[in-house]
């Protein structure tokens, strides 16, 4: 088992990791008749695929001995009706000063490794997924 989630009434959730017993909250957003005051299931997913880009982008550049802390993403979820789902997800990249003059072998080693993150290769291809990689853009 991976977690455990709870049905807490008013539209929310308790998920417990059990490994950790690190625990996150979900609540409807205000657009599907919730208050919008915790991440949203959909905003999880994705929220996810940005965590999942960086940390297996973490794990090759410790491999590489480069130090990706401060790197940070901005995320943007776009849904959509009939059925309502989500139908884009947008990743922002804010690459800190001293990443952004990496040479480009190592850069493209990195992107190439996000791109094929498990999140990413488990998102349904009608998801439109657009990164901009900010400072690393080509």
């Amino acid at each position: 088992m991976t977690s455990v989630v709870v049905y807490e009434g008013d539209l929310r959730t308790t998920c417990t990791h059990l490994q950790s017993s690190s625990a996150i909250e979900t609540d409807a957003p205000t657009d599907n008749n919730g208050k919008g005051e915790r991440f949203s299931p959909t905003d999880l997913m994705a929220t996810s695929l940005a965590t999942c880009m960086l940390t297996v982008m973490g794990i090759k550049a410790r491999t590489m001995g480069i130090e990706l802390n401060g790197t940070k993403t901005e995320v943007e979820k776009i849904m959509k009706a009939d059925p309502r789902r989500v139908g884009a997800i947008n990743i922002w990249f804010h690459i800190p000063e001293h990443l952004q003059h990496l040479d480009a072998k190592d850069k493209t080693i990195l992107k190439n490794t996000a791109h094929t993150c498990p999140v990413a290769q488990s998102i349904h291809p009608d998801i439109a997924v657009t990164v901009d990689w900010g400072a690393w853009q080509d």
